[in-house]
């Protein structure tokens, strides 16, 4: 009798809410390999044929090895970036590339898997220009926004649209005095512009008037619905400060969100939304690879079995 097909979960050594997934695939005896990318090819080796019937080979790990071509699911997370500390930096750029495009193509196609999410969806899904714009296509309130190199541009915008707040398009980690920081959502006013908006891309948005913050989680067909109530403009820089609510979800979001789901490809997604002082939803971005299950320990909500469900293929 074969064994159960296994899940792969690519994610790095340290990431609590991979660990709570892999706890409970193993109550429900689902074997399951755990491997970072960024590992490869120090301590993760891979070994794969294309053939007529698709990709054949084994991926290993110190303590583990799947069979390629019987991989369940992937449940692609956080991986860390690929290293060659010990080549020269030309060396090491060559490597870096060539281990992108064999081991990430090799776990970008493997046959009958379920991803959560693909990886090449993932990155689709994380240019915010582009998500903004599926956001509208899909049916759902997107508040006035611009992106920009342009000062007068972002003067002009500021003036037509104030109350307005700059947010980073992507959020690269800084160090600062050797403390990881991000850069913060923050309100901005014309006369704060100058010429240093020149040097890269930027994006302004409109700031909605809100009376909360609602997260959605989309894990596969379920839809799970939490009210943020805080006095912050951007929730997520003091947890303490928070409180949850489980909701449901007003008329028509329901299908926007498998409406932009659908665009991308993904099979889940963390939807943020603010409410307005009229009870409208306004959607702000999609995370396909968020955080989630600090929210089922605040509600109870059943998002792990859920997302253990997905990757067990029993929905």
């Amino acid at each position: 009798m074969n064994e159960p097909r296994p899940v792969l979960v690519v994610t790095t050594l340290y990431d609590p809410t991979a660990d709570v997934v892999i706890a409970e695939l193993h109550d429900r005896d689902i074997p399951v390999v755990r491997l970072d990318s960024g590992d490869f090819p120090a301590s993760l080796s891979v070994e794969a044929e294309i053939t007529r019937h698709g990709v054949q080979g084994r991926i290993s790990t110190p303590s583990r090895t799947a069979d390629l071509a019987r991989v369940r699911s992937l449940y692609y997370r956080r991986p860390s970036g690929f290293a060659f500390p010990h080549l020269s930096e030309q060396d090491a750029r060559f490597a870096t590339t060539q281990a992108r495009y064999g081991l990430g193509g090799i776990l970008a196609a493997l046959p009958g898997c379920l991803y959560v999410n693909h990886p090449h969806r993932i990155g689709d899904a994380e240019f915010k220009p582009s998500g903004l714009a599926a956001a509208v296509e899909a049916g759902f309130d997107v508040p006035p926004t611009l992106i920009t190199s342009s000062p007068d541009a972002a003067r002009a915008f500021v003036k037509r649209h104030t109350p307005v707040i700059y947010k980073p398009l992507h959020n690269p980690v800084y160090l600062v005095d050797g403390v990881s920081s991000v850069v913060k959502v923050a309100e901005v006013t014309a006369d704060e512009i100058d010429d240093r908006v020149a040097g890269t891309a930027h994006l302004f948005q409109q700031r909605v008037p809100k009376t909360v913050d609602v997260r959605v989680t989309v894990i596969g067909r379920q839809v799970f619905c939490v009210r943020i109530d805080s006095d912050l403009l951007d929730w997520r820089t003091d947890y303490s400060r928070l409180s949850y609510t489980p909701v449901q979800p007003p008329p028509g979001i329901d299908q926007a969100l498998r409406n932009y789901m659908d665009h991308f490809g993904l099979i889940f997604g963390a939807f943020d939304f603010c409410v307005g002082t009229d009870g409208r939803w306004w959607f702000l971005e999609c995370n396909p690879s968020g955080q989630w299950y600090w929210l089922e320990t605040e509600t109870g909500l059943p998002m792990c079995a859920a997302l253990a469900d997905l990757l067990e293929r029993t929905t």
